[in-house]
């Protein structure tokens, strides 16, 4: 077990039968083809989120009363199929306890199993991928839940919704046919309207997977494979309190943050983000 918990909470607030959110770290780095590190990453993001402020000024919230229980880590020395399936099991129990699962990673391998189980809990579900990649490789390394066809694998659970992208290779392109694709670039050329056209495009039920390379590196540099050109913290807050506000947020992950032990940004900011979420999916519950 890792020294803390999510927000470093007391255990007035971070027992499982009282939590309305459940952590799941799972510190899985294999597959991986850059930048190694994110198996780090659960530590490193639940150590930061112990040093934040609790009260969320845009909301006006203290979401962490709502209870936060973090999971012991998944440990997987395997393959990521065999991977897949131990979080598929663990996350299957939580989202049947009618817990809001948040899978912390890792590589984009991680959640693979997490938005099965929440795309069999609920109908009608659209998976809202925020990647710099577009990770729909059908296979990759001979292994099918390589981090590099998370969404390949993540569109037979759900529609899939892809924001931000602005790398990928010739071979995903059939896998992207009839597909909504919010491009980077795209974004950049209609910043009155894309949130709302991205929403529009999403059905009642929302996963949300957030691939931190989603992010320009200037604003978050410590992820595995950095593009240029990515989105920002607030037009991103923005779009995912909208999702929020008109939709249902069923779960959601972030992953392949790479901590670098000499700049702790990164990890703050991942931890806010994901509180952050929390903090919109409590706001707007009643509005669903």
């Amino acid at each position: 077990m890792y020294e803390y918990n999510f927000g470093g909470l007391e255990s007035e607030f971070s027992q499982y039968n009282q939590s309305k959110f459940v952590v799941l770290p799972v510190p899985y780095d294999i597959g991986s083809t850059w930048g190694k590190g994110s198996e780090k990453a659960p530590e490193a993001i639940l150590e930061a989120s112990a040093n934040m402020e609790l009260y969320d000024i845009e909301t006006g919230l203290e979401v962490y009363q709502q209870g936060i229980f973090t999971e012991e880590p998944i440990i997987c020395n395997e393959s990521p199929d065999i991977l897949f399936n131990l979080v598929y099991n663990k996350a299957k129990t939580f989202v049947n306890d009618e817990k809001v699962l948040i899978t912390i990673g890792g590589n984009h391998s991680v959640p693979i199993g997490s938005c099965k189980a929440c795309c069999e809990k609920f109908k009608n579900v659209s998976v809202l991928q925020i990647d710099a990649h577009s990770d729909m490789r059908e296979e990759y390394h001979g292994n099918k839940f390589n981090h590099a066809c998370a969404m390949a694998r993540m569109k037979e659970f759900g529609k899939p919704v892809m924001v931000g992208i602005r790398s990928m290779d010739s071979s995903e392109l059939e896998n992207l046919k009839g597909k909504d694709v919010f491009y980077a670039s795209y974004i950049r050329k209609n910043s009155e309207t894309w949130i709302n056209e991205v929403v529009n495009t999403l059905t009642d039920n929302v996963y949300l997977t957030i691939d931190l390379d989603g992010f320009d590196p200037s604003i978050l540099p410590n992820t595995g494979t950095p593009e240029p050109g990515g989105l920002y913290w607030y037009e991103t807050l923005e779009l995912i309190e909208t999702i929020a506000k008109n939709k249902n947020i069923i779960g959601f992950d972030v992953v392949e943050l790479c901590p670098n032990e000499n700049s702790n940004p990164s990890n703050f900011f991942t931890a806010k983000l994901i509180y952050k979420i929390m903090s919109f999916i409590e706001l707007h519950k009643e509005k669903i």
